[in-house]
């Protein structure tokens, strides 16, 4: 698929927004980010690429080639691409920092493509492979988003926000509104879609009544009232897969979750809490309508340790969590490379013999 034609499968009002992003924070000062990736209308083709010093790429613009600006990686990085490898939907570099873009449909506005500004111009979905060569800490993200215009190859495509972390456990959000690039610090750790960050902030307080736990058993008229089964203080969580929804979850699962040990106790709890944010094929499709030959909506979710350097994956065709040791690549020697996330497309079942 061209650039232009998955910009162009960006544009149709598919049910695509359902990226959800976690936050932990281990008991021995670790920070651990974590998300998923949907898309119903097909495979994304997901790739692991890996960026040595000194890769060089152009933007791809409006005008249909890439003709944008042209960036040279200080930092390597290895990043998770969709549909073609220059987009990097997510990544770690070998500083530390982490960087990933959210489907943010209906809520950002980037400013109109000038030609005449075309060597400082970013597609968006390139602005994270940008990043990652470029910065080293989320200030540093701050200053090299404010050298350039971030675009679109396809006005008429959604658009994307953005997370990004580094070692210290600080973590940004960036919302392109209305032309104007607006960064958030995100102390809680969580983020899914549109509307924005803020706005689910706020809509957290509607949710001021659950807690974890169960319910008390108190008396109602002439008769009791007694939980039926453990957790019943978070009855109301909304469980239906919308952002808002989605995001509500996210933050009552993640906050309410023990914290771990270690970095790597982490990375699992957070495989384990978005196992619930896995959307089944089905749910995003009308009655009747026939759904995309894939597994899963949700193609892959991903855990970063920026502290040690790794990355952690699984995917809709194998739930084997895998993992890439950035502390093992020497950046300065190894060939830029792009690979499938699976290199078989098939779930690994051990069978237990019974003697």
């Amino acid at each position: 698929m061209s650039s232009l034609v998955l910009a162009g499968a960006l544009a149709v009002p598919f049910p695509t927004d359902a990226c959800t992003g976690i936050t932990l924070k281990s008991k021995d000062g670790v920070t651990v980010v974590a998300r998923t990736i949907e898309w119903s209308g097909g495979n994304l083709n997901s790739q692991y690429v890996v960026v040595p010093h000194g890769h060089v790429r152009r933007s791809y613009t409006p005008d249909g080639g890439m003709n944008g600006m042209r960036f040279k990686a200080r930092y390597g990085y290895v990043g998770f691409a969709v549909e073609q490898e220059e987009f990097i939907a997510e990544g770690l570099n070998e500083a530390g920092l982490s960087a990933g873009l959210f489907y943010f449909p209906k809520a950002g506005e980037y400013q109109p493509y000038d030609p005449a500004e075309q060597s400082r111009s970013i597609a968006d979905l390139q602005l994270v492979s940008y990043v990652l060569g470029e910065c080293s800490t989320v200030d540093e993200v701050k200053a090299a988003v404010s050298k350039v215009r971030i675009t679109t190859i396809d006005p008429q495509a959604l658009t994307v926000h953005w997370r990004f972390a580094d070692t210290s456990g600080r973590q940004l959000v960036l919302e392109v509104i209305e032309g104007v690039p607006r960064f958030y610090e995100n102390q809680l750790g969580v983020l899914t879609n549109s509307p924005g960050f803020e706005w689910h902030l706020t809509n957290l307080n509607n949710y001021v009544n659950l807690f974890p736990g169960s319910a008390p058993e108190h008396p109602f008229g002439n008769i009791g009232l007694a939980p039926l089964g453990g957790g019943s203080g978070f009855l109301g969580l909304p469980g239906d897969f919308t952002p808002p929804s989605r995001f509500v979850r996210a933050a009552f699962f993640q906050t309410t979750a023990p914290q771990r040990a270690t970095a790597f106790e982490s990375v699992l709890q957070c495989f384990h809490i978005l196992n619930n944010f896995d959307i089944p094929i089905g749910v995003q499709y009308a009655e009747g309508e026939t759904p995309a030959d894939i597994p899963s909506a949700t193609q892959w979710t991903a855990a970063t340790d920026m502290t040690h350097r790794m990355l952690y994956y699984r995917t809709m065709y194998n739930s084997t969590i895998r993992s890439i040791d950035l502390r093992s690549i020497d950046f300065s020697k190894v060939k830029y490379r792009a690979k499938p996330l699976d290199a078989v497309k098939s779930q690994a079942v051990e069978a237990i013999v019974v003697e």
